[in-house]
């Protein structure tokens, strides 16, 4: 190996390494893994290779990193780490919100624009590298996710068994003994049963931020098997959490189609799904709809946290990593449709029986009423029967009273009680799984299957999620520093169940939103914007693309070269201003519960809660300047020496691999000179439209290469 090599400095050197994005990427030169192979004892001009005295090694096979069993267990993991909680109740919220059909639009032409350029992004940069996540920042922020995450999971724990019962703990407001007298418990009486179940049964939270109400212990205990289920999937690393994928990513489809079927026999599912489907298209004009959802996209596909780039980096170097980014994008968004077509069908039967007994209490209203002489009798069509009154009745004589009675009208305290009305009730997020959705499964048949089904789903998600997350911090320690997988495992969770204490007090809830909104939302823009940068302009588009093309063996279409080098920046930028001007103008704040009202009432954070919430977004930034200052100017070695074990263990291969073949030439009285190179020569990659070849000098002869010098920028920078 000539002496001015990289790969040859890197091993001679006493100088510690640092390695960045475009430092892992320019480790190797291009190589054909699948032509790749040994070419002696060649007659002058012959072209047929004799066979290897020695057929040439894998180097996926002899790097020693763990690989996936099979292509169908890592598309499972990517599909389960992708498609989370956020698919069933983010996505249908956001339809509904943002103009239903009509919020399709921006959101599948951001899907191409950022959503699935970068996730190919990611994938490539993880095949190639073999590395975990590549920033200090994305695993700060895959911690502070996976804290709050898994409590959400311990929620969807506690009501799954709280679902083995008949009829369902939530279906009912509890009723309080006074003395001799039962009455209704007054907080449930002013909310509603299921609402009641969350904040007071399973949270029992407190009025406030500031009143922490000491430890939830039934909170704790769920807790604790969440972080036990965690662990039990991770400890093995990929071999583990492979076989659980098999369940955790196909399980949520079943439920899911089973709950579509049982939701289009439902009465009002038809309406609840036309409700979301009609197109509002003035919406598609606001820029808030663009954000939120180039912010869905962003999020939806997991960019960013380190999972995607953690599970590529157990591919083999030859995988299609081009058509696993179009299939995980397009199932990811599929199964927001599938979601929002369910949350849609069971919210329109809800909305249908709330409909009903609003018509029902109404007209008990206008009999007594009649009975008082407040009404005339006249004033009630006499096709009307109360006893079988329908929503189509009640609306007629409902339009004739307050035609006739305008003055007073105000004073009856009558409700229009109409579907469009219902339905407009957008809930999100816990307020979807643990109110609105418990609700009408308490008008379902055999309630209690259907809440077993939903909440094993939920658990089901979030723990696919949560696996990618732990991949995420795991990998990157595991190749930054020689630690058993088993004890790192256990000592992350160990640490993180402490650390998430912090969410089961009973003012538990409040730290969870402020978690949700402050700790990964701007930092891992900014994380996905520079891991862009450092590809398409620092390590070189060009150079990327001719090593997508020698992995894949085929050239990723030019879309992609000018969305990585101009569009998702460009974008991305946007969506930085856009995040940093709505949390400038939004107040900083969470809805708190009070009892004596039961309602939610918005709450400014107080002082030492707005300073937490900032220090999560300067915590999870923090990394970025420090990692780059130290490495800049080389101020302490950090490890990078021991960073990847694969990457070091192919170096000296690679070493050992041109010392076996030149004593093979020379045992074949051939001289190293005049032996053909074991590698084809890589093909130039000319960028769209380019017309002429770059010159590698590196070796001392002119060889035609899609390279520069490497640390070098291209050069149209």
């Amino acid at each position: 190996m000539p002496k001015n090599t990289k790969v040859t400095q890197r091993e001679h050197s006493n100088e510690p390494v640092t390695e960045s994005v475009a430092d892992l990427l320019s480790l190797e030169h291009p190589m054909d893994y699948k032509s790749s192979q040994m070419s002696m004892g060649l007659s002058p001009g012959s072209t047929a290779p004799v066979k290897a005295l020695i057929p040439s090694p894998d180097p996926d096979a002899e790097d020693g990193r763990p690989a996936w069993n099979n292509k169908l267990e890592y598309i499972l993991a990517q599909v389960g780490f992708s498609v989370g909680l956020g698919n069933v109740w983010r996505f249908p919220y956001l339809c509904q919100k943002n103009g239903g059909g009509a919020y399709l639009v921006p959101y599948f032409i951001l899907l191409l624009l950022i959503g699935i350029p970068l996730f190919f992004l990611e994938l490539a940069v993880g095949q190639r590298i073999r590395r975990g996540s590549i920033g200090v920042s994305s695993l700060m922020v895959c911690g502070f996710v996976g804290l709050y995450y898994n409590v959400i999971i311990g929620w969807s724990i506690f009501y799954f068994f709280q679902s083995f019962q008949y009829p369902l703990p939530w279906a009912e407001c509890p009723i309080r003994i006074n003395g001799t007298q039962a009455i209704v418990e007054p907080e449930c009486e002013k909310s509603s049963a299921t609402t009641y179940f969350w904040y007071r049964q399973t949270l029992n939270i407190t009025s406030s931020i500031d009143d922490t109400g000491g430890l939830n212990w039934k909170m704790v205990l769920s807790l604790l098997v969440a972080w036990i289920l965690v662990c039990l999937a991770v400890i093995k690393g990929i071999q583990s959490s492979g076989k659980v994928m098999y369940f955790s990513s196909l399980f949520p489809y079943v439920v899911l189609f089973c709950f579509l079927v049982r939701g289009l026999m439902l009465k009002g599912a038809v309406d609840g799904i036309a409700h979301m489907f009609t197109p509002k298209l003035e919406k598609m004009l606001e820029p808030q709809v663009w954000r939120e959802a180039a912010t869905q996209v962003f999020f939806a596909l997991g960019l960013g946290f380190g999972g995607v780039i953690a599970f590529s980096s157990y591919n083999k170097r030859d995988n299609n990593c081009h058509f696993d980014a179009a299939l995980v994008s397009t199932i990811n968004f599929v199964t927001s449709i599938l979601a929002t077509l369910v949350v849609f069908a069971v919210l329109g039967f809800k909305a249908n029986v709330m409909n009903e007994k609003c018509v029902v209490d109404n007209a008990e209203k206008i009999l007594g009423f009649l009975n008082t002489g407040v009404l005339s009798n006249a004033l009630i069509p006499p096709h009307i029967n109360f006893s079988h009154l329908s929503t189509v009745d009640y609306a007629e004589m409902y339009t004739v009273i307050k035609t006739v009675k305008e003055d007073s009208f105000g004073q009856l305290g009558l409700d229009a009680c109409l579907l469009e009305d219902e339905l407009n009730k957008s809930v999100q997020g816990t307020g979807l799984a643990f109110i609105a959705f418990t609700e009408a499964m308490t008008h379902f048949p055999a309630s209690p299957f259907w809440s077993v089904m939903f909440f094993f789903m939920l658990i089901n998600l979030g723990l696919g999620s949560m696996i990618g997350t732990m991949t995420g911090i795991t990998t990157p320690i595991l190749d930054a520093f020689k630690i058993r997988k088993e004890i790192l495992c256990v000592g992350c969770c160990i640490i993180a169940f402490l650390l998430g204490l912090l969410f089961v007090q009973r003012s538990g809830n409040y730290f969870v939103t402020m978690f949700d909104d402050y700790s990964a939302g701007l930092p891992l823009t900014v994380v996905v914007i520079l891991e862009n940068i450092s590809v398409a302009w620092i390590y070189g588009t060009k150079r990327f693309m001719q090593d997508l093309e020698d992995m894949l063996g085929f050239r990723p279409y030019s879309f992609y070269y000018y969305m990585w080098r101009y569009v998702s920046p460009a974008v991305l930028v946007v969506l930085i201003i856009a995040t940093v001007v709505e949390m400038a103008i939004s107040p900083a704040g969470y809805n708190a519960w009070v009892e004596a009202e039961g309602a939610e009432r918005f709450h400014s954070y107080p002082p030492w809660a707005l300073a937490m919430a900032y220090s999560l977004i300067v915590a999870a930034m923090l990394p970025l300047p420090l990692v780059f200052i130290v490495r800049h100017f080389n101020l302490i070695s950090d490890g990078s020496n021991k960073l990847s074990v694969s990457y070091r263990k192919g170096m000296m291969k690679e070493i050992s691999n041109l010392e076996e073949q030149d004593e093979q030439r020379f045992i074949l009285n051939k001289n190293p000179s005049e032996a053909p190179s074991p590698m084809p020569a890589p093909r130039a990659y000319l960028g769209p439209g380019g017309a002429q070849e770059m010159i590698n000098t590196n070796y001392g002869t002119s060889t035609k290469t899609g390279y520069q010098n490497i640390g070098s920028p291209e050069s149209e920078l």
